[in-house]
């Protein structure tokens, strides 16, 4: 009888060349480079090449992706007619979602499953999700929508779209970063779920709205717009260790902290903790980050816990003035590059994902008919 650890736990599911993790140090690479080299030092356009590619861009490689990304940022009319009434009725996560699934039907590559018509659908879907979130934002505010800027970086023009003001230099960056350190983490549950899609021949599109959904759920997405909830019910840096003694009290999670896989400090927290308390000083409003120091310490004392990517990420977001529920379609925004390069994997080396189980219901017993029950 197959066995093994709950929720998969320590099972090899796929084989990948996209990322790879140390738990146990605390290390991060994409496709063999380490996300503290990646982090300050690439832009998320080069990691979204990496990732498709598998090697690092030159020059002139560099400008075509950034190139074919900005010319793909707007999305289609079939989905353009279906946003004011996404944004009148839908969260965040499940305007997402439908968007996605609705773009396939007018894609430029049809059902074209090649593997160029592939590389193409991986590509647009990387430029048209900031443009999705961005414009959702606009409308369902009563704003006009603001077209995107070719000229821009994919993060510059993010911030643009959404706030119709062009964002410096700094804040542009730091959001570039926090695009690279979000754009892939191995078999989580959504870049599964993406597999597991692909893996049946389905499409794309299909594989990635699944992804979508697989993020949506409170377990895998959304832990970055809970640990600003709770940065907001805490409101002074003073009240935080009372705040989470009491929690912790009740048995109640205190989201931001621990992972599955890391057992010593997140390699990605390193870099957002550092990028919050920039841009802490930077806006002269420390009480977000301090109020993120004191819980961490609080935390650590009591748990020994250490925060994750979601934690000090919640900080940077807000202090960038993301609303707080477009924290994870941001992160979508990011790990769709992660997503469509696992799903191009799975297509190039192809199983259908068919787990084996562990049977614990009743043993065989016969038939009894209506009337003897």
């Amino acid at each position: 009888m197959a066995t093994s650890g709950k929720g998969l736990e320590g099972v090899i599911a796929a084989e990948t060349a996209l990322s790879d993790i140390d738990g146990k140090q605390g290390r991060l690479w994409y496709v063999g480079y380490d996300i503290h080299d990646l982090a300050p030092n690439a832009t998320f356009e080069e990691v979204i090449y990496l990732l498709q590619n598998l090697e690092l861009p030159n020059a002139s490689q560099l400008d075509d992706i950034k190139e074919q990304l900005a010319k793909e940022r707007e999305p289609n009319d079939f989905v353009m007619g279906l946003m004011p009434q996404l944004a009148k009725n839908c969260a965040p996560m499940s305007m997402l979602r439908t968007a996605v699934s609705a773009s396939s039907a007018k894609d430029p590559d049809g059902w074209n499953t090649s593997e160029e018509g592939n590389y193409r659908k991986a590509i647009r879907l990387c430029a048209v999700f900031p443009t999705l979130v961005a414009y959702y934002d606009r409308i369902r505010n009563d704003e006009q929508v603001v077209p995107p800027d070719q000229g821009l970086s994919l993060a510059a023009n993010f911030l643009w779209m959404l706030q119709g003001d062009k964002a410096d230099d700094e804040s542009a960056r730091i959001l570039d970063m926090c695009l690279t350190l979000h754009a892939d983490h191995t078999m989580n549950a959504s870049t599964f779920a993406a597999r597991v899609c692909a893996a049946t021949l389905s499409d794309i599109h299909s594989a990635t709205t699944a992804a979508i959904a697989a993020l949506k759920g409170p377990l895998h997405g959304g832990a970055n717009e809970q640990v600003m909830k709770m940065i907001k019910e805490i409101k002074e840096p003073s009240r935080a260790r009372d705040y989470i003694t009491k929690r912790l009290e009740s048995k109640q999670k205190v989201m931001g902290f621990g992972h599955r896989v890391y057992k010593t400090e997140d390699p990605r927290a390193t870099h957002l903790r550092r990028m919050a308390k920039q841009l802490a000083e930077k806006t002269s409003d420390g009480n977000n980050f301090e109020i993120s120091q004191e819980i961490e310490k609080a935390v650590m004392d009591a748990k020994g816990l250490y925060p994750n990517v979601d934690f000090y990420a919640a900080s940077v977001y807000g202090y960038l003035q993301i609303p707080t529920d477009l924290f994870t379609p941001v992160f979508a925004c990011s790990r769709v590059s992660g997503w469509t390069a696992h799903v191009r994997e799975q297509y190039a080396d192809n199983r259908l994902i068919r787990p084996d189980h562990g049977y614990v219901g009743p043993e065989p017993r016969k038939w009894t008919p209506l009337s003897e029950r």
